[in-house]
C-alpha cells in the first residue's frame, strides 16, 4: 500500500517539479492530489504519463492525506500548514515560513537528516532556502573534516529562483534588447537582462537583505551555531541554477587534494575540478541534475587553513523541489510515517 500525497503549489515552477522528481524516483504513492489556489481549479498538471486536475487548497480535506509537499509560498504555508498537521497530514514546506521556529525541522537529508525526528511536535518540515541548501551540503563533510570558522559567500542566483515571473522578465527584456523595444521592470528592481542585480529580498536594518540573512540562520540552524557567515547574494541573468563563490577558514590544516577526496566521497557532492579550460561545472550543466557540483578547489593563502570553493546546483531541485521529496523519502526509509490507508 502506497501514500496518498498532496502537492501545494502544484502550477508553480516548484510545484510542477515536485511532481517531475516524485514520479522520476518512483516515490511510493498511490494517489497524487495537486492543489493550488481557487482560480487554478481546473487547471492540468503533468504526473508521469498521467495528466492530474489541480483542486482548490482551502477547501481540500487533508483527512486521509499522508504527505503535502507545500510550495504555495509563505503566506499560504502560514494559513493552512497548521491545519494540514492538525489532520495528521505532515507537510514538507518549501517557504521560509517554518524555517526558523523551534519545533520545526530544518532540513538537508545529507546534512543533518536526525533533525527530523522531531517533526512530530507541528507535523511541519521545513525546507531550507535554495541557496542555503547546495552550500550546506558542500559545507558539511568539510566541517567534519576541519572544523569551519568562517565562511565568506558570494552568490550568483538565477532567475528562476524569483518564479515564474522571474523567468518570464528575464526573457521579455533579452527580447526587448535585441528588437530595441523599451524595456521595463516588474518583478526586479532593476533591469535583469545583460546585468546583475545585488538586492534579493528585502533589506534590513544592518544593511543586509533578507536572503543574506536566511543563509547566515539557516546554515547556523542546520550546520553548527557557531560558524560565522557573511553572505552577498545577487541575482543574475541565467534562467536556472544556482552559483556561489565560497570561501571558506578553518579551524584546522586541510588541503585542496584532501578537500577534493572528502567531498568525491560525500553523499549529493559530484566534484567537477580539472585546471583546464572547461574544467568546471557552469549553471547551465547543473539543470536538469540532481548533483551539487564543485570546482575551482584552492587554496586561499589570505586566511589562515583557507579553501575556496565554487559551488553550483539547479535551485528548483536541489534548491527546492528535490530536497522536499528527499525529505519526504527519509521519513518513509525511517519509518516515521505509514500510509494511512494501510493503519486502517
Amino acid at each position: 500500500m502506497g501514500f496518498k500525497i498532496a502537492v501545494a503549489g502544484a502550477t508553480g515552477n516548484v510545484g510542477r517539479e515536485m511532481l517531475n522528481i516524485l514520479e522520476e524516483r518512483g516515490f511510493p504513492a498511490d494517489e497524487i492530489v495537486p492543489l493550488a489556489s481557487r482560480r487554478s481549479v481546473g487547471t492540468e498538471v503533468s504526473y508521469g504519463d498521467k495528466t492530474l486536475k489541480v483542486k482548490a487548497l482551502d477547501a481540500y480535506d487533508f483527512s486521509d492525506t499522508d504527505l503535502c509537499l507545500m510550495s504555495a509560498g509563505g503566506t499560504i504555508s502560514k494559513e493552512h500548514s497548521p491545519r494540514i498537521g492538525r489532520q495528521g497530514c505532515v507537510v514538507i514546506d518549501n517557504s521560509s515560513a517554518w524555517r526558523y521556529d523551534a519545533d520545526v525541522p530544518l532540513i538537508v537529508p545529507e546534512v543533518n537528516p536526525d533533525a527530523i525526528d522531531g517533526f512530530g511536535k507541528k507535523n511541519i518540515i521545513a525546507n531550507p532556502n535554495c541557496s542555503t541548501a547546495q552550500l550546506v551540503v558542500a559545507l558539511k563533510p568539510l566541517h567534519e573534516a576541519a572544523g569551519i570558522k568562517r565562511v565568506v559567500v558570494s552568490t550568483y542566483q538565477s532567475v528562476s529562483g524569483a518564479g515564474k515571473d522571474g523567468m518570464d522578465e528575464l526573457f521579455e527584456q533579452t527580447r526587448a534588447v535585441f528588437v530595441a523595444d523599451p524595456i521595463s521592470n516588474k518583478k526586479f528592481t532593476k533591469r535583469i537582462a545583460f546585468n546583475v542585480i545585488p538586492h534579493i529580498d528585502v533589506f534590513m536594518e544592518d544593511g543586509s537583505t533578507k536572503e543574506e540573512w536566511k543563509m547566515v540562520a539557516e546554515t547556523k540552524k542546520m550546520l553548527d551555531p557557531k560558524i560565522r557567515l557573511f553572505a552577498t547574494c545577487v541575482r543574475v541573468p541565467v534562467f536556472i541554477g544556482h552559483s556561489e563563490a565560497v570561501n571558506i577558514e578553518f579551524e584546522r590544516p586541510i588541503t585542496p587534494d584532501e578537500a577534493r577526496d572528502i567531498l568525491r566521497e560525500a553523499p549529493g557532492c559530484l566534484v567537477v575540478d580539472k585546471h583546464e579550460d572547461g574544467g568546471y561545472v557552469t549553471p547551465v550543466e547543473s539543470a536538469g541534475e540532481d548533483a551539487t557540483y564543485i570546482s575551482r578547489i584552492r587554496e586561499d593563502a589570505t586566511a589562515e587553513n583557507g579553501l575556496a570553493l565554487w559551488v553550483v546546483s539547479d535551485n528548483l531541485r536541489k534548491g527546492a523541489a528535490l530536497n522536499t521529496v528527499q525529505i519526504a523519502e527519509l521519513l518513509v526509509a525511517r519509518g516515521l510515517i505509514t500510509p494511512k490507508k494501510q493503519a486502517a
